[in-house]
């Protein structure tokens, strides 16, 4: 099934060539494939691979008119001739990103660039994928010729699944995916993230090289067995292998290497070298016990990114540009806090706010020891970054997703709002950060279906969250968000799109605030309560956030400022 013409069989690693007594395995349902693909089921035989390939592409659903083989032979004859392909230059889209050639020859080399550009001829709204040079390289070592992997790949590009994307096709959608995958660095591989935030000056730059890690650094074995998983389940799998990676890099490091300044070419160089470090069968078992949440909450995550991204005003034309952290080292001044201390707290922040640079809303050193008046100062602002320090010089704060104009709807009773993407810090002596439990433990949760009509709370009974008019009021014990139309339109991903049945009622108590003070976190204690004189406070270990106390647990504030987002 493989043309030799396109790979050099000395590098291509060996295998066991087990008869095909697999071919069964082409028949199964999708439930069953995926466990077969994950479990390297046809990595053991090349013309096995090649079938299942076959097989597995033909099924994902596509536009009515997509170009097949036949139109790839048209295309090709009229762009190329007798030419050369070395006269046509690559498409733009490419974006001079590398071009990774696995186990190809001079021969296969040629047929992806011919490949490429009339994806480019026939695909004219693809504006920037620098994914696709590795995925057609791959792909055409198990291709009977190019206009077979041609196929295969416009398909992927063409996928109209509803629920799988393949291939990110625009600027503004790979700066997403970068920014999704940031969001979900932060959460499930918090060792790594400090330290890429504490050593890199710009800490989305490191993460925007993380398909580069899967289809560029990566050894064609380990490349084709994430393929191999890829066929199947779409772009959501690269986030998980990209997280196993990642964590397995800072596992893999000795506290000598934490000094490390060059952190992104000690990832590629990891990368590259993974053999010493793990097989591909751990990567993938690594990368599937990572609990994430669901396909369409990540899917959420990332829209929520494409909208800060062009709220920003990020254009193809853009397109060299990285964003720094909005922390400017030179010009940030805060009584709490250094630059460097504000960059890591500023680094946590999901991707879509820590574009814009922090703005000082309230201190206590300009306006006073008022409640009320840090109200007023930070009502319109969502979401806000509180910081205290303490009359012992502890620093700590929290980062609290909704408006604190949302207190009012609860007519001066004490009710709870905010979102899962809340959470609690502490700065000194410590850096730490603790997040809703449900992001650490999603199994702790069952998702609700949504009814049309919800039982509507006792009088007696806490509200755990607040909706706007028109939204949905929840029972007690389940936690239901605000609707999408939220202040100033900003898309709040996490909880935004299911309910969660919640095994108590205190799991969601995020932020709360009457004329008596200010709470954050609840459940068996408070993680942060803030007297009406903003002097007295007190910390505790709460279940929203299962953290210890932040500071000493009973102490007197010093300084506190509360900071919001300057959206440019």
């Amino acid at each position: 099934a493989d043309s030799p013409q396109y790979v050099d069989w000395d590098k291509m690693p060996e295998l066991d060539q087990q008869p095909s007594s697999h071919s069964q395995s082409l028949t199964q349902t999708s439930k069953e494939l995926k466990k077969l693909a994950r479990e390297g089921h046809w990595a053991t035989n090349h013309a096995l691979r090649a079938r299942t390939y076959q097989q597995i592409v033909q099924h994902i659903p596509c536009r009515l008119v997509t170009p097949d083989a036949l139109v790839y032979r048209d295309v090709a004859s009229r762009l190329f001739g007798k030419q050369s392909v070395s006269s046509h230059p690559l498409p733009e889209f490419l974006g001079g990103c590398r071009m990774p050639t696995y186990c190809l020859t001079m021969e296969g080399v040629t047929a992806v660039k011919k490949i490429l550009i009339c994806l480019g001829n026939l695909f004219p709204d693809i504006t920037y994928s620098p994914i696709l040079p590795a995925v057609v390289a791959l792909l055409l070592h198990y291709s009977e010729d190019e206009a077979q992997c041609f196929e295969n790949v416009s398909r992927l590009v063409a996928c109209n699944d509803s629920h799988t994307s393949y291939i990110d096709q625009s600027f503004l959608a790979h700066q997403a995916s970068c920014m999704t995958f940031g969001d979900l660095a932060k959460k499930h591989c918090p060792a790594a993230h400090r330290l890429i935030a504490s050593t890199s000056e710009n800490v989305f730059e490191v993460y925007s090289e993380w398909l580069e890690w899967i289809f560029g650094d990566l050894p064609f074995d380990y490349a084709i067995r994430v393929l191999d998983v890829y066929l199947l389940e779409g772009q959501k799998v690269l986030y998980r292998i990209a997280l196993a990676l990642l964590r397995q890099h800072r596992l893999s490091m000795t506290s000598g290497e934490l000094e490390v300044t060059n952190v992104k070419g000690d990832l590629k160089a990891f990368m590259q070298n993974i053999r010493e470090h793990m097989t591909a069968d751990k990567l993938l078992e690594r990368a599937f016990g990572i609990r994430l949440f669901s396909r369409k909450e990540i899917w959420l995550l990332q829209m929520a990114n494409r909208k800060a991204l062009a709220e920003k005003g990020v254009t193809v034309v853009q397109r060299r540009q990285l964003f720094h952290l909005a922390v400017d080292m030179l010009n940030f001044s805060s009584a709490i806090v250094t630059a460097q201390e504000m960059r890591i707290v500023w680094s946590w922040i999901p991707e879509r706010f820590s574009l814009f640079p922090p703005v000082l809303l309230f201190s206590t050193s300009e306006n006073g020891y008022s409640l009320q008046r840090f109200y007023s100062c930070c009502e319109g602002y969502e979401p806000t970054v509180l910081l205290i320090k303490t009359t012992q010089g502890e620093v700590c704060g929290a980062f609290l997703s909704s408006d604190w104009n949302e207190r009012k709807k609860s007519g001066g009773t004490s009710s709870f709002f905010g979102t899962g993407e809340c959470f609690v810090f502490s700065v000194r002596p410590e850096m730490e950060r603790y997040e809703w439990v449900f992001i650490k433990k999603p199994e702790l949760t069952k998702a609700v279906p949504r009814s049309p009509r919800q039982r509507l709370p006792s009088p007696a009974s806490p509200v755990l969250s607040t909706s706007p008019p028109g939204g949905h009021l929840a029972s007690s014990n389940h936690l239901t968000v605000p609707m999408l139309q939220r202040a100033k339109g900003r898309l709040s991903p996490y909880l935004a799109i299911r309910h969660f049945l919640l095994p108590s009622k205190t799991a969601s108590m995020f932020m709360s605030g009457t004329r008596e003070g200010i709470i954050i976190g609840g459940g068996g204690g408070q993680a942060l309560y803030i007297d009406a004189d903003l002097y007295y406070g007190r910390t505790e270990h709460c279940e929203t956030f299962d953290n210890p106390p932040l500071c000493q647990e009973n102490f007197q504030v010093q300084l506190l400022e509360a900071w919001g987002f300057r959206n440019a």
